[in-house]
């Protein structure tokens, strides 16, 4: 017999022993399956003793001895397997009906331990020849699936999905169906559904937004969009997103087709579909961005991340984006957090406050403000109106619009305690909504005129590089809010009086000073009934030395004026519509450029030569707006008096208004 060998491989314990001579010299041993074709092995682990096995049947032969020495043993399961035994010397050994691949305990002290589980009470059925795979028969029902995403439902093998035929049957019940709830027009909300079966049909039906009866990635991303419609102003409320659970072929349909309704609400007002412009005022002539059906959903469904391009309708300018974090931060405060109590407090009416006075009212002024001390503080220091208390409103004051001295005057306390969280946020929205009547390419270079803040800026690559003092047009006339290009400026203007003015003003004049016109330089010419009146170029002139063209239906211009004095004042709406500007030959200098050859001084040397028109050398666009509320350079949010009423109208067209 040959003698068995015992191997240690990769920490394994491998042990070759002639199971089936084993087996059959021990008595008792065989198990009485063994003549089965199924072999049940004992729970208990079997142990098998060196003196246990009989010497065998050869008179001459010696028996086999088995050393077993003391092995510390891994955890890994031992697995004896029928290659592994080797051939008897003698005379072979029938083959065991089955192939054993049995893991089992390695034993701790001499001797073998086989440490069998229990089988699976199938029959298995192997070739002897062939290994065992090592194959999980857990049943597949009791392994834990994946919980999908609550905004696409789970779907079976045999969900309905989204065909082209199903959502082309769809057409007519999506036409005829329940318009949703907003501010737009029954005309104007049928037409946009035309428009969105029209561009279905020009794709042959086919789904955008709908993959396996689930929602797509895209239109999950779209969703989420539209969820946070309400962080830049826009109201898609009224466009509900249907549920896909339990969804039929046709109610897929419709949920795609709504879908793309509710995309295509959120684009259109981002580029301000809600207001028409020009309903609100005639002088209020600028014309929103509005995108086309087709091009919101063709650019929606095309993008990367469709939630960013929904996004991206609207306005671009950095100018609304502060805007648009300005009013995060105020919902952030009116939700109990970072401070926002502080515009609840209210400051009482009292005497004004100079620096030096002492008052009970000065602590609250320090919480209002954001400075140290509470608002309970009685201590004398804590009473006192001092330099620090001054600045922090004379800062409140100039964000306000008010004169920045530092003095707490009636009108200040009005605004410390009457700026109303609600009210601010209907007025942030509410400039946030004129952006969107802004074009979107304001021009790398390009003049900036903000009526309520009596400003004019130039802006070149996103950057101030000139701001002037303004005179803008006086409530009864107002001056009109639009965009244009410049392209030329006339040094020694004169001024043609528009008819308007000769009938309103001169006239009226005329009446009680026959001699008013030749007193003040005018030239009067008759055509029939109709006059005309001049005021040639000179000091006297009402456009100063300088005017800025870019011809217009309103015949509005910037400006020099002989009336230099206004510039002084805070309030400056005094103008008959044009836009007078201070420092007007720095401005012509810098709109004319270097390369251009005309320096300041060069166009100062025309004054009193006659008029002379240069032309720019390109056009350079010009965009008078209306922004009582807007953010400067140092991130603060300058707030500006609603002069001509335009906040009203456009909250009131907005529901903003209680």
């Amino acid at each position: 017999m040959k003698r068995p060998s015992m191997r240690l491989r990769s920490g394994v314990f491998a042990l070759s022993v002639s199971l089936a001579t084993i087996l059959s010299a021990v008595p008792g041993l065989m198990h009485p399956a063994l003549a089965d074709d199924t072999v049940t092995v004992p729970d208990a682990p079997v142990v098998i003793r060196q003196q246990d096995i009989p010497p065998p049947a050869t008179a001459n032969a010696q028996p086999a001895k088995i050393e077993m020495p003391s092995v510390s043993v891994p955890d890994a399961p031992v697995v004896i397997r029928t290659q592994d035994l080797p051939a008897q010397a003698a005379q072979p050994e029938a083959p065991l009906p089955v192939a054993i691949d049995t893991p089992f305990a390695a034993p701790k002290a001499a001797g073998i331990v086989v440490a069998a589980p229990t089988p699976p009470a199938a029959k298995p059925n192997l070739d002897p020849a062939v290994e065992r795979p090592n194959v999980d028969t857990t049943p597949t029902a009791s392994i834990p699936q994946p919980t999908p995403p609550k905004s696409e439902p789970a779907k079976t093998a045999d969900a309905p999905t989204l065909s082209n035929e199903a959502l082309k049957d769809a057409a007519q019940t999506y036409a005829q169906a329940e318009l949703p709830h907003g501010r737009a027009s029954e005309a104007a909300l049928r037409k946009t559904r035309d428009e969105i079966l029209a561009f279905y049909a020009a794709r042959d039906d086919a789904p955008l937004w709908i993959e396996n009866g689930a929602w797509s990635p895209a239109a999950q991303s779209a969703v989420d969009q539209l969820a946070h419609a309400g962080d830049d102003g826009l109201n898609v409320d009224g466009y509900p997103i249907p549920s896909l659970r339990g969804a039929s072929a046709a109610d897929l349909a419709q949920a795609e087709l709504r879908l793309s309704e509710a995309i295509v609400a959120y684009g259109q007002q981002a580029g301000g579909s809600r207001i028409d412009p020009i309903k609100l005022s005639p002088l209020l002539s600028a014309k929103p961005q509005v995108a086309r059906v087709d091009e919101i959903l063709t650019q929606v469904s095309a993008a990367a991340n469709a939630g960013d391009a929904l996004q991206n309708f609207n306005p671009p300018q950095p100018g609304y984006r502060a805007l648009r974090d300005k009013l995060a931060e105020l919902r952030h405060e009116q939700a109990g957090k970072d401070g926002g109590d502080r515009a609840t407090i209210r400051i009482p009416l009292g005497p004004v406050l100079k620096i030096g006075m002492q008052d009970t009212r000065v602590p609250l002024i320090r919480t209002r403000l954001g400075l140290d001390g509470t608002p309970a503080a009685q201590k004398p220091e804590d009473l006192l109106y001092d330099t620090r208390v001054a600045d922090a409103v004379a800062d409140f004051q100039r964000s306000s619009g008010l004169p920045a001295s530092g003095t707490l005057t009636p009108r200040t306390i009005s605004a410390l305690s009457g700026g109303e969280p609600h009210k601010l946020e209907a007025e942030l929205l509410a400039n946030m909504e004129r952006w969107r009547w802004v074009p979107r390419d304001m021009g790398e270079e390009h003049i900036e005129v903000n009526i309520p803040d009596f400003t004019v800026r130039v802006i070149e690559d996103g950057q101030v590089i000139h701001r002037a003092r303004a005179i803008v047009g006086k409530p009864d006339r107002q001056t009109p809010i639009f965009s244009n290009t410049m392209q030329f400026l006339i040094v020694n203007p004169s001024w043609n009086v528009p008819q308007s003015i000769i009938k309103k003003e001169m006239l009226p004049k005329l009446a009680e000073d026959p001699d008013y016109l030749t007193k003040h330089g005018y030239e009067v010419t008759q055509h029939g009934n109709t006059i005309s009146v001049r005021q040639p170029p000179g000091e006297r002139n009402a456009l100063g030395h300088i005017k800025f063209m870019f011809p217009n239906d309103y015949s509005v211009y910037l400006h020099d004026t002989p009336t230099r004095n206004l510039f002084a004042n805070d309030y400056r709406a005094y103008s008959h519509g044009c836009v007078r500007v201070d420092q007007p030959m720095s401005l012509a200098g810098i709109v004319l450029g270097p390369q251009s050859g005309w320096t300041e001084q060069r166009i100062k040397g025309l004054i009193g030569r006659g008029e002379r028109t240069i032309p720019l050398p390109k056009p350079l666009p010009i965009h008078i707006m209306y922004f009582t509320t807007y953010v400067d350079e140092n991130g603060k949010l300058i707030v500006r008096d609603d002069i001509y009423g335009h906040d009203r109208k456009v909250e009131a067209a907005l529901g903003l208004q209680g």
